[in-house]
């Protein structure tokens, strides 16, 4: 091989490892504005707002997932999510975060959850859903 063709293959290298850099930074973005805000597994049963966010609840075979996510994310502020299956204890996440409490999840097989979910003063109570 001569000189031009190394410097042809290595440049040819190079714009591949370029362009899968700079892929590899775009698709987490790209990846998060298509999913919105899925950050549980399983299909979007219900959502709940409230003044100031509100809660996304999914549910996949039989397991029941929660977050609470504000209105405007990115200022620290208190916020919880909790799910309890009917029959059981409450299952909660608290504390101080910006742009989301949770996910949690229960195994609720057949039986109604209740969820409830806060940012701030504002909150949300669901009474038994899902049953």
């Amino acid at each position: 091989m001569d000189r031009g063709a190394i410097r042809r293959r290595l440049a040819l290298g190079m714009a591949v490892l370029t362009a899968s850099g700079l892929f590899a930074v775009a698709a987490p973005a790209e990846a998060q504005a298509a999913a919105g805000t899925a950050y549980c597994a399983g299909r979007k049963m219900r959502e709940l707002p409230f003044s100031t966010g509100s809660v996304l609840v999914y549910k996949r075979n039989g397991f029941v997932c929660a977050v609470t996510v504000p209105k405007r994310p990115g200022t620290r502020r208190t916020m919880s999510v909790s799910v309890q299956a009917r029959g059981s204890l409450p299952v909660v996440d608290k504390g101080k975060y910006k742009y989301r409490a949770g996910p949690v999840t229960v195994h609720a097989g057949q039986r109604c959850v209740w969820v409830k979910g806060r940012v701030g003063r504002g909150s949300v109570s669901s009474g038994w859903i899902l049953c």
